[in-house]
């Protein structure tokens, strides 16, 4: 039968006892405010039974860990304790030392199970471990009266089952016990994050810009030509020959005024709108059914 950390088995075991976490809890004598060690952890069968506390008796016994089946021990979860049933330092000191390199093999565990088969010495009934099971669980009335030593019965290796030392691991010896069944659900929310950002600005590009301006130039036109009258000899004192008289004549041109004016092309406007979208997500989700094994044994389901 082998034997698994409660974390290595199941890491969101956490989620059982809703978020409580048995490992730390500080470990007392039963009926005593002694305090025996701490949990350092907890072993589970094949099946996810709680086994066996692994508890670190450095209160106790510096440097030492043992194992306490969890039907020796009740949890309180309102002052975060574990009671070790009927331990005594003297139990405790015959106990094998946990080493969580070791295999634990049948020996091994039968050396452990023979130290607790001793009858605890006490006529007041204690509570169960089922709290294991179901943190808010509350057996006030609940005890086992431990079987007379003489009476132990004989152990096989190979059919030996843990049901054989129902007052060591039985966490479901009552009458009356709550096991809650969890399921679990998508639960979708939304949480707004930044995208990413735009961001909307102005640059300044050059071209060259060619425009065609047409202008005028003035020029002056010498025309020589015969007049009519040409070879006429003309009267005594008309011909008035003066020299350096000079015609003169104003030549004017344009020239283009090429200036830059600046004007309005387009309004840009920079606004947001809200795009709707349908985001499908899937996920594998755990839901626990209850098994009943009771064969042959009349069941009443409501």
């Amino acid at each position: 039968m082998a034997l698994y950390k409660i974390a290595d088995f199941d890491p969101d075991y956490k989620d059982t006892f809703q978020g409580n976490d048995i490992k730390g809890m500080g470990v007392y004598a039963e009926g005593s405010d002694e305090k025996v060690g701490t949990v350092s952890d907890v072993l589970v069968d094949e099946e996810g039974h709680f086994r066996y506390l692994v508890v670190d008796l450095g209160f106790w016994i510096f440097g030492k860990k043992v194992l306490l089946p969890v039907g020796r021990s009740r949890i309180d979860y309102n002052v975060d304790r574990v009671y070790a049933i009927g331990m005594t330092r003297e139990q405790a000191e015959r106990l094998p030392e946990y080493n969580e390199n070791d295999v634990l093999d049948y020996d091994y565990e039968e050396r452990v199970r023979g130290t607790y088969r001793t009858p605890v010495d006490t006529a007041t009934p204690v509570e169960s471990s089922a709290a294991l099971i179901d943190p808010t669980y509350s057996a006030a009335t609940a005890g086992y009266q431990p079987t007379p030593a003489t009476n132990y019965p004989t152990y096989d290796r190979n059919t030996y089952t843990y049901e054989q030392d129902a007052p060591l691991f039985n966490l479901n010896d009552q009458d009356h016990q709550t096991l809650r069944l969890y399921e679990e659900r998508l639960v979708a929310n939304k949480r707004r994050q930044k995208a990413g950002e735009v961001a909307v600005g102005k640059r300044i590009e050059t071209e060259t810009a060619r425009v065609a301006v047409p202008v005028e130039k003035e020029r002056v036109v010498v025309e020589r030509v015969t007049p009519a009258d040409a070879g006429r000899a003309v009267a005594p004192g008309e011909a008035n020959f003066r020299e350096g008289e000079v015609a003169r004549v104003e030549i004017y041109e344009e020239t283009a005024d090429i200036r830059k004016e600046a004007f309005v092309r387009e309004e840009v406007r920079v606004r947001k709108v809200v795009d709707q979208d349908t985001v499908e997500a899937q996920e594998t989700i755990r839901r626990e059914e209850l098994d009943i094994n009771a064969p042959g044994l009349p069941i009443d389901e409501r």
